[in-house]
């Protein structure tokens, strides 16, 4: 038996995690899957076999019987759970629609299994539509690693979600979720969720990965490339002639140090642009030239770059030396290290989309949340990060998370809000799942800034990534974090809107003249309680304002930069559906009353926000 411990992490952040502890102040563990894999890929046939070693490390205190392996290829089969949950439900993505149900022996994906063993011996498994279930002959105890070996074959579905072969555009292939891939297993046990369409999670772990193919196809993915100077395509080092290659085919070989997942796409057609950033980092941009979409792909160089530099800065280094863009998929999509993205936009939406899934490094690839329980965790973070980049670097916006304060208020108006604690996969529209994942998570965390101020909430997105990067954080954990750098009390703030539907809705009820004073009472008429900043303009062109924190925030944010002074600060017990206050200044002074100026506040009816006179 071999004890070993959760894998330091990679570059610049080996330091941070020795000084921090391997291990979270939690109590929690973290699995680790090392995989090496060999994969042939013939690109007559779309089909592929291969060969995985996977040294699996179960970090945890208990003794495991059973793992378990996603094989998400099986998904792209008519009657599988994917096409079922497509047909039935109310909205379906229209990419997937009935698709899968119409797919052709050679056009479906599948993933098989051929032999299997652990630690040198064959163990039984059980294919059951998207995993793969294993019995073990002997159990992986606490603390102790076991070595799986097996072989297996596969066939690349025709493009219809994520991953695929022929793309609308033309690329060849899309190799996402293309391997057997092991189970998390974390405090809450498995996560063996079949695959219909929605989220993923997965175990970090370093990838050791040789691909052999055509030798005038172009690939590029998650991964260091190991052998450039074989390769060629653009990946060589400068001055060196790369050999003519021996035969029909070329091994890429890959190494990517604690991800957790691996991604890679080729095509013939492919052309291969690279930078180097100062701070070492290459950016690599694989792409189908065309006219009218060459262009857009030459100006989004520039701001690849840029959009790491400013993410770097505000939400945590970016740990890696490599980003790599690359067309192909059906849309905009995250991987370790990489994104997939449809080429043919202009250049505002390649921007647009290069950012949000380069956000995504972040919280799905570094800090990673299981965004198939949390979802708004990983794309309503994501969201939020990547409208401030866009602002920064592209598009100036005076407020950056309109459209997503916007499409939380078109959820609430359409009736079919679900709590963001729904699980990804059973959410009843496709709707409500986007609307909560990006635009609610987006505003829960645009709104916290409004609740224990920006400089304290910017502050607790670095203490977040700090300390939970490589670890599965889950929303308690995040909400401790923002209660540590704030000294307030925030339970509160995440019950309600995370585990419930019920929403904000404040209104100045009535103002009247009191002796010398003004008289303001305001009304709580949604079923969300929150701390109300309430600006009181004069006539004269000054301000102020009255500050009514929760009382059981138990204290007060910080006042923040250009905020007008507080002249009130009184507790606001969430019984109390009214509340009232009395200024010293004549009504006649005044010029507006208005709830939350800044619009920070997810109030759904507003028009009651404000009097003026």
């Amino acid at each position: 038996m071999h004890i070993k411990l959760a894998k330091p992490i990679y570059g610049l952040f080996l330091l941070m995690v020795l000084s921090g502890g391997v291990f979270a102040q939690t109590g929690r563990f973290q699995q680790a899957a090392d995989y090496q894999m060999d994969v042939n890929m013939d690109v007559k046939t779309n089909q592929y076999t291969g060969t995985q070693v996977l040294v699996y490390t179960n970090n945890s205190p208990d003794t495991l019987h059973r793992v378990f392996y996603h094989l998400y290829y099986n998904a792209f089969q008519p009657g599988s759970m994917m096409d079922e949950r497509s047909r039935s439900i109310a909205d379906p993505d229209r990419r997937v629609g009935d698709r899968i149900s119409k797919l052709k022996p050679d056009e479906i994906g599948y993933l098989r299994v051929n032999s299997l063993t652990m630690n040198g011996k064959p163990v039984k498994y059980n294919e059951v539509g998207t995993i793969l279930e294993v019995d073990l002959t002997e159990p992986i105890l606490p603390n102790s690693e076991a070595t799986f070996e097996m072989s297996f074959n596969g066939q690349v579905p025709l493009q219809i979600r994520r991953s695929g072969r022929d793309s609308g555009e033309g690329v060849r292939y899309s190799m996402s979720q293309w391997y057997p891939k092991m189970s998390e297993y974390d405090e809450q046990g498995w996560h063996a969720n079949p695959y219909i369409g929605r989220e993923f999670y997965g175990i970090w772990g370093d990838f050791d990965v040789k691909i052999t193919i055509d030798k005038t196809y172009v690939l590029g993915g998650t991964g260091y490339l190991q052998n450039p100077n074989e390769i060629g395509h653009g990946y060589e080092d400068a001055g060196v002639n790369v050999p003519e290659p021996k035969g029909e085919n070329l091994t890429w070989h890959f190494k990517a140090p604690q991800v957790h997942d691996f991604m890679w796409a080729g095509d013939p057609k492919y052309r291969h642009d690279k930078f180097l950033m100062d701070n070492g980092i290459t950016v690599h941009h694989l792409y189908i030239p065309e006219e009218g979409a060459t262009e857009n792909w030459v100006k989004l160089m520039d701001y690849t770059p840029k959009a790491i530099e400013f993410m770097s800065e505000h939400f945590g280094q970016y740990p890696y030396k490599q980003f790599s863009v690359i067309q192909g998929g059906d849309g905009g999509m995250e991987y370790p290290m990489s994104t997939l993205v449809t080429g043919g936009r202009n250049l505002n939406s390649l921007v647009g989309v290069m950012i949000h899934e380069l956000g995504h490094s972040w919280y799905q690839g570094v800090i990673a949340t299981n965004e198939a329980l949390y979802p708004w965790m990983d794309e309503g973070f994501t969201s939020y990060a990547s409208s401030l980049t866009s602002s920064a670097i592209f598009r100036p916006s005076e407020n950056p998370l309109r459209g997503s304060y916007a499409g939380y208020y078109r959820l609430v108006s359409s009736g079919k809000e679900e709590p963001m604690s729904t699980h990804s996969d059973h959410y009843h529209t496709n709707a409500a799942y986007s609307s909560a994942a990006y635009s609610k998570g987006a505003v829960f965390m645009a709104q916290m800034g409004y609740i224990i101020g920006e400089e304290a909430r910017d502050k607790g997105i670095h203490s977040y990534f700090d300390k939970w990067s490589f670890k599965h954080p889950n929303v308690n954990d995040f909400v401790r974090i923002m209660e540590k750098e704030s000294g307030l009390e925030l339970d509160w703030y995440k019950e309600y809107f995370v585990y419930t539907t019920k929403t904000i809705d404040y209104g100045i009820k009535s103002v009247k003249s009191q002796g010398e004073g003004t008289e303001i009472t305001l009304e709580r008429i949604g079923l969300m309680p929150m701390p109300i900043d309430l600006v009181i303009t004069y006539k004269d062109g000054t301000s102020e304002m009255v500050y009514l924190p929760l009382e059981i925030m138990r204290g007060e944010k910080a006042p923040e930069a250009g905020a007008p002074t507080r002249v009130i600060s009184q507790d606001w017990p969430w019984t109390n559906l009214t509340k009232t206050i009395t200024i010293n200044k004549k009504l006649e002074s005044i010029k507006s009353i208005e709830i939350d100026p800044s619009k920070r506040l997810a109030d759904i009816a507003q028009e009651n926000n404000k009097v003026e006179y």
